[in-house]
Order: structure tokens, then sequence, then C-alpha cells
């Protein structure tokens, strides 16, 4: 699973600095679903020098988020955006290497997505599992209730 393997990167709908810094790449988002993989090195590694919990959530996150955004009629920038209201991880075994994260829309109303995510390892076994809701919004109070729109590409 390298990075000529299966779809090519394609750009993030949105900009998400973390995400960025954490080199997690877009393979795929359309019809509910998203692929993501990320490169596990020293810097994702937990005390054990595996990943780290909160880059595997994270990158679970990151694909459900995004399979919630490409559900039909989210355009081709991915329709509105999303924000996590809840999300449950069970951890199967150690990431390392090269992680693929599959996230899945399986139900939505007008404001809320239910989700699911799996992580695999280049050998193809599953290291993570979640389960997430999402609510769909168009803007989000910052500090000082000032609104902050997407940042868009």
């Amino acid at each position: 699973m390298s990075e000529g393997e299966g779809s090519p990167v394609q750009p993030f709908p949105v900009r998400i600095p973390f995400v960025e810094d954490l080199g997690l790449t877009l393979h795929r988002m359309a019809d509910g679903e998203a692929e993501l993989r990320v490169d596990i090195d020293e810097r994702h590694h937990n005390s054990w020098a595996v990943a780290h919990g909160g880059v595997v959530m994270t990158l679970l996150d990151v694909a459900m988020a995004h399979a919630a955004r490409s559900s039909p009629g989210g355009g081709p920038e991915g329709g509105p955006g999303v924000v996590t209201v809840e999300m449950k991880t069970s951890f199967m075994r150690p990431g390392e290497g090269q992680l693929k994260a599959v996230g899945k829309l399986l139900h939505r109303t007008a404001t809320l997505a239910f989700c699911e995510g799996s992580i695999f390892n280049v050998d193809g076994q599953l290291c993570a599992h979640g389960t997430a809701t999402f609510k769909y919004i168009r803007a989000l109070p910052g500090q000082g209730r000032t609104l902050k729109s997407l940042q868009r590409r």
C-alpha cells in the first residue's frame, strides 16, 4: 500500500493545519466514503514506538468527517462543514508503517451524520475501528461569538 498504489493523492477540500502537520493524505472522497493514509514515523509515536492513539483517533475522525461531507448533494467542495459531536474508538493492534483509514457515512439527517471508520495496516489487518456522530454546520461561533467560516481551498 504505497503512495502509488490505489487512489492517487488529492487535495483536501478545506484547509486543516493540524491534519497537514500530521502528514495525512486524502485519496478518495465521494458518495459517503473517504479514504485517508498516513506514513507513521517517529513524530507520530507513543512511548512504545508505535502510532499514538491520538494520531489513530485523528485519522479516524478526519476520514469519517470527510465521508459525512461527501454525501450526495455535497458538491465538488464537499458540502457544509461538520463538527464532531461524539466518537468512540476501539484499538485492535498497534499502528505501524503506512496506515489506511476508510470512513463511511451510515445515515444522515438534515443536521446530523452517523459514520463508521476503520484503520488498516499494510497487511490489511484491522488496527482500529470507530463510530462517530457529526453535526452539519455552515459557520462556527468563535471567541467573542464571531462566526468562523470554513477555510476552503
